[in-house]
């Protein structure tokens, strides 16, 4: 892209001129995206994208720590976030008025702007612990991420399906990871695109073992949880852990308030999916950030600005997405 070159300063040079400037009259002088907690792949990849955004369109965007997806949706649908990252089961409750952060609110003002990866469920301990499984859980300490946050929902509700008690603590994941190094907690069990800092930052200064579900506990996850589906971490994703990790995951998407300005969301959805190797760059898992994902959203209609540009690359967004 032509803006690449230039500073955020010389974009917006450019931009209050001519047709740009009638384009973006309503654009926001400056933005927030909703990512999640330190040392997850919402914060790399919402922070990374946020100065991307700045760089390429001339306005101030920058990423905020939140809760996690549950939170990120609320703050959308209320407004006070332009934008936010999400996993599609979260949203989803939220879109229903399920949401455990504001019960009763549709939330209806939320629109989808472009698919971003998968989110698989992983856990951590040391390897010292002898725990090799979720049902190994059974009695220890473990930290599941933010409240509120995907891993802080769901992981609770899989080990109850699988008869699974453990003593259960909230934490964002880099003070998680900590507490582990320091024995405060028996295990980790997250949920972010792959390779997720915090357990890459572990496997790389201590003897940890990683693992998903076995297959009969996959299976059961999957027959009480629609939304998810089945996923493989392969072997290498992280130093030292040669083997697959078979799991479920969930599909994360941008999303944007209702109000967003039409050629703001098209310019964003542009620029996250016709710049792959940039968007690579900051976060590997943005290798899923790529058009025919649109699909993976079966419910939430997408932003008019986002329509226009997926249309535009003969994309047809059904009537039910519009």
């Amino acid at each position: 892209m032509l803006f690449k070159t230039f500073s955020a300063a010389a974009v917006a040079a450019v931009f209050a001129t001519g047709a740009f400037a009638q384009d973006r009259a309503d654009w926001p002088s400056d933005m927030t995206i909703g990512t999640a907690s330190q040392g997850g792949t919402y914060f790399v990849y919402g922070n990374g994208f946020a100065g991307y955004i700045s760089e390429a369109l001339g306005i101030n965007a920058t990423g905020e720590v939140t809760g996690g997806p549950v939170q990120n949706v609320t703050l959308v649908q209320t407004g006070d976030h332009l934008m936010g990252l999400v996993t599609m089961g979260p949203a989803y409750d939220a879109w229903n008025g399920k949401s455990e952060l504001a019960p009763g609110l549709e939330h209806k003002d939320i629109r989808a702007l472009f698919p971003m990866y998968q989110t698989p469920f992983q856990v951590v301990a040391l390897k010292s612990s002898g725990i090799t499984s979720v049902s190994d859980l059974a009695g220890k300490r473990v930290s599941v991420g933010p409240a509120g946050g995907t891993p802080g929902t769901y992981w609770p509700q899989f080990m109850a399906t699988l008869g699974v008690e453990a003593t259960i603590s909230n934490a964002g994941a880099a003070d998680a990871a900590g507490q582990l190094t320091d024995g405060l907690i028996d295990a980790f069990a997250f949920a972010a695109g792959v390779p997720i800092s915090a357990f890459a930052e572990l496997a790389a200064q201590q003897d940890v073992v990683m693992f998903g579900f076995t297959a009969e506990e996959q299976a059961k996850v999957l027959e009480g949880f629609p939304a998810m589906a089945p996923f493989v971490i392969p072997s290498g994703t992280y130093a030292g852990h040669d083997y697959d990790q078979g799991t479920v995951a969930l599909w994360n998407f941008a999303i944007a308030h209702k109000d967003m300005p039409e050629s703001l969301a098209y310019e964003i959805t542009k620029l996250a999916l016709e710049n792959n190797d940039r968007m690579v760059q900051i976060h590997a898992t943005a290798a899923e950030t790529l058009a025919e994902n649109w699909d993976k959203n079966t419910f939430m209609p997408f932003h008019p600005g986002a329509v226009r540009y997926f249309e535009e690359k003969g994309i047809s967004i059904p009537d039910t997405l519009k």
